[in-house]
């Protein structure tokens, strides 16, 4: 008779069921939805016509050591030469966090595009650093 196999016993630690994500001090936890916060239809509108003239994520332009000060057809051409695809943003980010600041939410010069991926793990991370 063979010997029978036994299960090890898991090392991995449990994590909590929900991780808080907003600090009770955030501006944004006395808010209850994104429109209230600013992000309604005006910001939308305001998004969509910004990524039409901004259409290339920053942060993947820079580490790829591409210049966002050029044409598209420059940047398209920069990017085939590198062996990279277009890198398209989907996001526009405020710069400097606005913390409910309506005039520095609007001010389109403290924009940029990113990517979903450059926004939601490296710029989050610069936040949080204080970066």
């Amino acid at each position: 008779m063979a010997p029978r196999l036994t299960t090890l016993k898991s090392k991995l630690q449990t994590l909590p069921g929900r991780m808080v994500t907003v600090s009770a001090d955030s501006w944004r936890s006395g808010k209850e939805s994104s429109t209230a916060r600013g992000y309604g239809y005006k910001w939308q509108q305001a998004r969509a016509a910004y990524l039409v003239k901004h259409p290339f994520c920053a942060y993947c332009l820079r580490d790829a050591g591409i210049s966002y000060e050029q044409d598209a057809v420059a940047i398209g051409l920069a990017c085939m030469t590198k062996g990279i695809g277009l890198p398209h943003a989907q996001v526009v980010d405020h710069i400097d966090p606005h913390r409910g600041d309506m005039t520095v939410f609007w001010d389109s010069t403290r924009w940029q595009s990113l990517c979903t991926t450059h926004h939601s793990r490296d710029k989050q991370r610069e936040e949080a650093l204080g970066i």
